[in-house]
């Protein structure tokens, strides 16, 4: 038991290191599957960054209006991120977007510079998770934030399991197990994301899913027949796509 107590420790840290920029310890015995193993812990390190994130709202709330306190979240949330699932929404935009093979599109995806289509949507995707946020009071703002950050984490361990690596992508952000996400790892990862959701009233939490799970389910379909399936850049925007249209839809109930 003693054992296995330590590991989940180890595959929760490991799920921070990757994650986020937020410091921890270094891993001894560090296993090349330990980031797969570790995303049944996804939604707790995304609580932990829209804890944070609220947080820097309610205080934010404190001195200035709603917009400004909104802002200054979502920044909180990128600045822990190091931006992290953002790049991958906005390579996938590219690639998507742009790329007239499979080939093609995997190799805008890979490319560092941002385009046309990333640039549009990054803008347009940090501009509504704004003005959701600003439209909703503080406490239920915050509520909110918290449940979007690990819900989407978790949306985009589902669609991890769901979907085939795309075969011709190089690994990057994610290296794929043969194994792949355990059905018991998806169960564990679903039930740690939804305890936040006791913070928002009943129909709140019916928009937020079906507004956050429409686009995410949507880019998932989109990239199997693009490109095959996911990569990590893909799961970066499921995860984005998701929490955007979480807020939109608690937001369209809480206004």
């Amino acid at each position: 038991m003693r054992a296995w107590l330590i590991l989940q420790v180890k595959l929760l840290v490991c799920g921070i290191q990757f994650l986020t920029r937020i410091p921890m310890p270094s891993l001894a015995g560090f296993q090349e599957d330990w980031i797969t193993r570790s995303a049944r812990y996804f939604p707790l390190v995304g609580q932990v960054v829209g804890g944070l994130s609220a947080l820097v709202l309610l205080l934010a709330g404190e001195v200035w209006n709603g917009w400004i306190a909104a802002t200054l979240a979502i920044a909180a949330g990128i600045a822990l991120t190091g931006a992290f699932h953002e790049d991958g929404l906005a390579d996938t935009a590219d690639g998507l977007g742009g790329g007239q093979t499979i080939a093609r599109r995997l190799e805008i995806m890979k490319d560092s510079r941002v385009g046309t289509f990333g640039a549009v949507t990054l803008v347009l995707v940090l501009a509504l998770k704004i003005l959701a946020l600003g439209d909703v009071s503080g406490i239920g703002a915050a509520g909110a934030l918290l449940a979007a950050h690990g819900l989407a984490r978790a949306a985009a361990v589902v669609a991890m399991s769901l979907t085939p690596y795309a075969a011709q992508g190089e690994a990057g952000k994610w290296k794929p197990m043969p194994q792949g996400v355990r059905s018991s790892e998806v169960v564990c990862c679903l039930l740690l994301a939804i305890w936040p959701l006791a913070l928002l009233p009943g129909w709140a939490i019916a928009a937020g899913l079906i507004c956050g799970a429409a686009p995410a389910i949507a880019l998932g379909l989109i990239a199997k027949r693009l490109i095959g399936g996911h990569t990590g850049d893909v799961l970066g925007g499921v995860e984005q796509v998701f929490e955007v249209g979480f807020l939109l839809g608690v937001a369209a109930i809480m206004t």
